[in-house]
This record gives structure tokens, sequence and C-alpha cells, in this order.
């Protein structure tokens, strides 16, 4: 017998509760909950485990899927977005379509916000789980909706990890499109000098790069380009892109990669004595600097350096109070990451060449990680660079006397002694910032983390999955990274996006909007509320013989979010799998209690 068909004595719910090995269990009573819903009306069955989305808990759910004929499912754990997927395939696996079911919070929403009152918080989550229950009582099975997919990937951005994703998807038969704004492939790059781990110059890397994009008839490149809009949707997204001539091209893709990099850390004049004096230096510049330089004796500017001090987390681990805020009002509060080891590299290179110069490193806390990085750390201290360890609070102190530059500083490792060094250089370690993209976020509506950087779906199950299908992020638009890093998340971008280019039409989740057109005025408050262009139109339908506006809905567009449904006072549009027919039963379950 068909779903549809079934009346209410044949609907036969399965609850299970998580443990969450502990998260939730040592706040609520895992068994009086079990032991109560095992009670609620059509529950035919309620179980519970230490972890339910691990195998074992996956089993739990299937077999009483199958030998139970249990047809809806409640799972009582964390927060959807974390396992909602592994539920779905699971009852998927077992044979029952996947959206006949319901995830409950109760980790988030309960175990974690109540632990001062356990008891409460059981009561809270029996109630939240029986809502859940009258809930997925009225769910309908729903299916995928498939949109046709062009098989062609844009690629913004053509530094390091444009560059690895455009290679890695062309090799799996994937069309590419970079678009990039300056004259060259290769991004920060482009530049002399060498890189970590690989020890290898970074424009030999550029070139390994650039000769297999300009040889493969797959891959076609905009350099000087820009873009100024994409529209459509996950398979077919409409982008235009103004080239240095003036004329605009218009492609079709199937998938979008952002890969747009980052930007060094500028300090403001006077920062750190930075543009005060020709020998306070980034570390960008004294890398192009040192690869330049040769002889015996480094001499910049007609000056012999004896002596040079490095400066941490510039630009990076700032505090609110103590660092000049940027643009937007916020400081850099987040670590940079890579300058420590891309400091101690460079220092070392520095007296690999000119064992002479003494280095002074000042910092707060050294972040070396990996295990060939660590080792840099170790080298430094074997070349005699003197390390001297900062308060966090508080910023080293720049002055000039003469031809010197002085530093003054607390030292933690020496007790807290206020210190003073000259040194004929100053080199800072800027962090890194996101790139200016407020127009490619704009278009395609990425959410961005609290440190402006992209922000993944998540970081563990979901990794460079932005919030809109079909678009993903690689590399240093997501966070601070070295190259390796960027490496790999690049080549996950591409693989994420072959597999799904990989059949000729795309599934996507069917919880979208949904208009009842005898009701629909065509009054088009709906396509006001919409936050996404051409998800909402209003339309003219025949019905009944008579010419009509009605909303109508492109459900690949449609994300799902509501608004349209709380603009429509004739409730004439709702939502798949979220009916307020399904909330108000939700509401009555909880108050009547």
């Amino acid at each position: 017998m068909s779903d549809n068909n079934l009346n209410e004595a044949q609907k036969r719910v399965g609850v299970y509760v998580c443990h969450c090995g502990g998260n939730i269990s040592d706040v609520v009573d895992i068994k009086k909950i079990v032991d109560e819903i095992s009670k609620y009306h059509s529950v035919v069955v309620a179980r519970d485990y230490v972890f339910m989305c691990s195998s074992n808990g996956q089993s739990l759910i299937e077999d009483d899927i199958k030998n139970m004929g249990i047809n809806r499912i409640v799972v009582a754990a964390c927060m959807p977005s974390l396992h909602e997927l592994t539920f779905r395939n699971a009852i998927q696996r077992a044979g029952l379509n996947p959206y006949l079911y319901e995830h409950i919070n109760i980790r988030e929403q309960v175990s974690w916000v109540h632990k001062d009152d356990p008891q409460g918080a059981t009561s809270k989550a029996i109630l939240l789980i029986k809502a859940g229950v009258e809930k997925v009582l009225m769910q309908d099975p729903l299916n995928a909706i498939r949109v046709n997919a062009e098989h062609r990937v844009l690629i913004i951005g053509g530094g390091i990890s444009g560059m690895r994703a455009a290679v890695s998807s062309a090799d799996n038969g994937i069309e590419v499109v970079i678009v990039e704004k300056e004259k060259k492939l290769g991004g920060k790059l482009k530049r002399d000098g060498y890189v970590y781990p690989s020890d290898e110059k970074a424009v030999d890397i550029v070139n390994k790069f650039s000769k297999k994009i300009l040889s493969n008839p797959l891959i076609k490149v905009y350099t000087e380009s820009e873009i100024i809009n994409i529209g459509g949707y996950v398979g077919n997204f409409d982008i235009k892109i103004k080239k240095t001539d003036g004329d605009i091209d218009n492609i079709k893709a199937g998938s979008i990669i952002v890969a747009t990099g980052f930007d060094h850390y500028m300090p403001y004049d006077g920062e750190y004595g930075y543009k005060k004096s020709d020998y306070v230096l980034r570390l960008k510049e004294f890398i192009e600097l040192l690869s330049k330089s040769d002889g015996l004796e480094f001499v910049f500017k007609g000056k012999k350096i004896n002596s040079i001090g490095f400066i941490h987390c510039v630009g990076s681990r700032q505090n609110e109070g103590i660092d000049t805020p940027q643009a937007d009002g916020k400081v850099n509060e987040y670590c940079s990451r890579v300058c420590c080891t891309s400091g101690i590299y460079t220092m070392n290179k520095l007296k690999e060449k000119f064992p002479d110069v003494n280095v002074y490193d000042v910092y707060a806390d050294i972040r070396t990680y990996g295990m060939e990085s660590e080792s840099l750390y170790e080298i430094a201290s074997k070349h005699d660079v003197i390390f001297f360890r900062r308060p966090l609070d508080e910023r080293p102190q720049i002055t000039f006397e003469g031809d010197k530059i002085k530093i003054t500083t607390t030292d933690i490792l020496s007790f807290n002694e206020r210190l003073e060094m000259e040194v004929d250089m100053l080199v800072l370690l800027t962090g890194m910032k996101p790139s200016e993209i407020d127009d490619i976020s704009g278009y395609l509506k990425l959410s961005k983390s609290t440190n402006r950087f992209l922000q993944e779906v998540h970081p563990k199950l979901r990794p460079v999955e932005m919030n809109i299908n079909g678009v993903f992020a690689a590399g240093t638009s997501l966070s601070p990274m070295d190259i390796t890093e960027s490496l790999q998340s690049a080549q996950t971008a591409a693989m994420k996006s072959a597999i799904l280019l990989s059949n000729p039409d795309i599934p996507l989740d069917p919880f979208v909007a949904v208009v009842d057109e005898e009701r629909c005025t065509g009054c088009g408050r709906c396509v006001e509320e919409c936050l996404y262009s051409g998800a909402v139109t209003i339309t003219e339908k025949t019905i009944d013989g008579n010419i009509k506006k009605v909303a109508y809905v492109n459900p690949a567009m449609c994300k799902g979010c509501g608004a349209c449904v709380a603009a429509c006072s004739e409730r004439a549009i709702d939502l798949n799998g979220s009916r307020l027919s399904q909330f108000e039963a939700m509401i009555d379950a909880i108050v009547k209690e």
C-alpha cells in the first residue's frame, strides 16, 4: 500500500534517543524519556543508544524498519545540521522514504542549556519529542527535486587553490572556467623566494600549474577579468564575466568553486614604525628582499644590516581596547596560523645566507604546527635566533634612534624583565585577511564567519561546502592556511564538485515552498519578501476556465526559508516538510501537557 493511503492506525512511529556520549544523558533522564515516549500514541518502539549516529545506532533504526514495519522515524539527538543527513541515509537504506523523518535537538536546546535543572530538562525533552511525533505523523513522503546540470565548473580566483581545483576538475573530465582579476595566474605565489615545507621556489610552483592549465583544452582562463553578476541555481548558474577590453561573456556552470584567497594585513601608518622608516618591512617584503640579496654581507639601501628584529601577530590575535579596529569596527581576534612558521622558516633562510646577522624574535605564542614545521623552530634555535616572549595584552614599543630601531618589550621568559634591543631592521609578521569579495558573496548570498572568512556548512562533516547548493570554497577564502592545506582543500572542493556533476541531473531536497493556486490571490507579497531573486514570481494561469494571477515557485531556486509563508495572509503558500498544519500539531502537543 502506498504511504499516501495509510490511515492513522497504520502509521507506526519509531523513536530513538541518543546519549551523545554523556552530552545528553549526563543531564536528562534517558530511561524516563524512553519509558514515557513508548506509551505515546502511534509510537511502536522507543529505544536509546550511547551514540545513535554510530553504525550500531543506525542499524537499530534500519532493523526496526525492516522487522517491525516502522514507517515514521523520530531521532532525538544533537542539532540536525550535524547528523540529519546521516539518519536520512540510514532510513533510505532500509527502504523507507528518507523524508518520513523528524530530528529533535535535545542537546543544544535541552541538556546544554538546562544543566542546572535535570528534571526540567527531562520534561522539556519529552515534550519536544512528542511534538516531533505529531509532526512526522502528518508528513507525506516527498521526492527529491531533480535539475539538469551543466557539466562545467566556474572557479573564481587563479591562485594556488584555484589552479589546483582547475587541474583536478579537468582530470575528472569536467570543463573548467577560471576567472582571475590579475594579468597572470598564481596569486600570492607570483613572487621571489622559497616556500615551506617543500622548500621550492614560489614561481616554480606557479609555473608548474600554469603549464598544466594553459595546455589543457578543458580549461578556459579569463585573466584581467571580473564577475559582474551570478544568477541561476545549482546545475544552472548564469555568470557574466567582464573582460579587460570591456566585452562581456555569458557562461553557464553547474557548480562554482570560490578560491578568492587572502590579503596580507596592512599595518596603519606608524604601527610598529611601519612607513616611518624604510627599514621596517612586512614579512612578504622582506622575503623578496632576502631572495635578491647576495654576497658576504646583507646590505639594504647602502646600509649594512647586522641585526634584525621580528615581531609576531601583527594584525592577528588583536584585542579590543588595545589594537586599532578594522574598517568594519572589529579587531582581528583570530590567529593567522601560518605566520609563525613562515617567519621562522625565513629566519633560517636568512641565517643560512648571512650567518653573522643577529636575529631577535618577539612573540606572544609560537604556532609551528605539523611535524616538519616544528623542526624549523629547533633549527632556528641552533642558528642562535634569540626568542623573547611578550605578554598577549602588551605591544612592543618601537622608537628610532639615529639609524637604529629600538624595540622595548617585556619578556615573560626572563621573569617579566623589561628589555630593550637595538636592530638595523624590523620585520613585521603580518596576518592574513580574507580578500574583499562582497560582490561575489552578495551575488551568491554566501555566509561568512565572525572573522569575515567564508563559512562552511560544517568544517568536519561538510568541509568546503557553502550554504548555497552547488557552491564550494577552497584555500584561504575559508581560513588562514599554508600551501599544503590550500592544495588539500582545493582538491576536496574539486572532487565534491565532480561528484555533484557526475550525473545528468542533480537531486535536491524537496523542502521548498508550494502554492495552493485556489487560495492564491496573486497579491505579490510573497515576491516582495523573498530573499532569492527569481525563486517566487507572479504568473498568469488558466484555472477552471478563468485566467488568474498566481504565485509560482521555482523549486530549484527556493531555499525553503519560509519568508513567503509568513507574508501570505491567505495561507496560500506553505513549505514541504514544514507545513503550518504540522507546526500547529506540534504546538498542540506541547501546550496540552
